[in-house]
């Protein structure tokens, strides 16, 4: 699988324009230009990342709309319109007393872990974690807190390495103090695989048995919607604080929400400002999330429907073995061979579908809104070279 970050450097500075949309960045140049057709670009089935690609001048129309359906959404530092408004919505789905807004979500984590750890300076969290890989070490730089690695993705064993962590603390004369735990679910290295309910609450009882705080990092947790009982405000109760990212799927064109109790929201938001976080505005971020948030789940477990019935059809396909990712999300993967890769890339520009790279053979599918634009026999005819779509291709 290729990183972000080898992705990034593989494409030319001009096409980074809609990287925050979401849009699959090789395409970007193409579907800013004047000679594009929105209402073709508004079709598009985009079988890469997580949100619904939009262009740049999405973001002016939108507000325009929400801006003319409701009245005091201005915000000062982050307090009181859209921004509380959007904060008090998350705290109710999440089942937390409240939430606070960041302007990014590397900011929450830190802040959560911070206040969490205290003066017990060693943070568990996952080899494969946000915070453990992409963050810069920022735990033990801004904080003084040593990040202690533990393997197990997200099975059973990460419950194990987490007991065997608590176990070490009581076996040495200068014991290592656990401060928290920061879990990150789904985990985008893992390709979006998801820590069970089950696995979460065994790991909740350990870390509350020792006085340790749980974190979640969920910046996709909105992604487990699967309409088969996942419940958030379940879930969210095995951890003392939340984050989501409000622009990975939700639309907006940054932020971060960060959810707690009451006592723990205060100090959140003065730790906020020490870092240089309270931003003058956030209104137009909070605006665009709070529209999409409002039946997000439902519509993404239909997303995810339709998605395990395009899977269940692409692998009766000649040619095409599909790779599920055990508890996974959004994320499969194909295996596609020669015959099939013939020609698919045109088949599928021809008929809306955008999709990533094929490597070594295989090509990842992620799932997303933009799914439910098309009938998904029709988009597995055009895998499969058959239908009409595929026959003018």
């Amino acid at each position: 699988m290729v990183s972000r970050r080898e992705f990034i450097r593989s494409i030319p500075l001009a096409s980074l324009s809609l990287s925050a949309a979401g849009f699959p960045l090789r395409l970007a140049h193409a579907a800013d230009s004047p000679t594009s057709d929105p209402a073709a670009f508004d079709r598009l089935v985009a079988l890469i990342g997580d949100n619904v690609p939009v262009r740049i001048g999405h973001y002016p129309v939108e507000l325009g709309k929400l801006l003319a359906a409701q009245t005091d959404v201005g915000d000062f530092y982050l307090a009181e319109g859209a921004v509380e408004r959007l904060e008090a919505q998350f705290a109710g789905r999440v089942g937390k007393q409240a939430a606070v807004f960041f302007p990014t979500g590397t900011m929450a984590n830190q802040v959560a872990i911070r206040l969490l750890c205290g003066e017990r300076r060693h943070l568990l969290l996952q080899q494969e974690s946000h915070v453990y890989r992409d963050e810069s070490d920022a735990v033990s730089i801004l904080s003084g807190i040593n990040p202690v690695p533990l393997e197990g993705g997200v099975t059973d064993d990460l419950y194990r390495a987490v007991a065997e962590a608590f176990q070490q603390t009581t076996e040495d004369a200068y014991p290592v103090e656990i401060g928290a735990i920061s879990l990150e679910s789904p985990v985008r290295r893992l390709d979006g695989a998801a820590l069970p309910l089950d696995t979460v609450r065994k790991i909740s009882a350990l870390a509350r048995q020792n006085g340790a705080g749980m974190h979640l990092d969920g910046a996709r947790l909105l992604l487990m919607s699967d309409g088969a009982g996942f419940d958030l405000r379940r879930y969210g109760a095995c951890f003392d604080t939340v984050y989501v990212s409000l622009y990975k799927y939700l639309g907006a064109p940054f932020g971060a929400l960060l959810a707690g109790d009451a006592s723990f929201a205060a100090k959140a938001r003065d730790l906020r400002h020490i870092l240089g976080g309270t931003i003058f505005h956030g209104w137009m971020a909070a605006l665009i999330a709070s529209a999409s948030l409002d039946g997000f789940e439902a519509r993404f477990a239909r997303a995810r429907q339709a998605g395990t019935a395009l899977l269940d059809l692409l692998d009766k396909v000649p040619g095409i073995e599909v790779r599920r990712v055990p508890h996974g999300t959004n994320i499969a993967f194909l295996k596609l061979d020669g015959r099939v890769q013939q020609g698919l890339a045109a088949r599928l520009k021809e008929a809306g579908i955008v999709i990533g790279p094929i490597q070594h053979g295989e090509l990842q599918i992620t799932i997303n809104e933009t799914l439910l634009r098309r009938p998904v026999a029709a988009i597995a005819e055009v895998f499969a070279g058959t239908g009409a779509a595929a026959r003018r291709a």
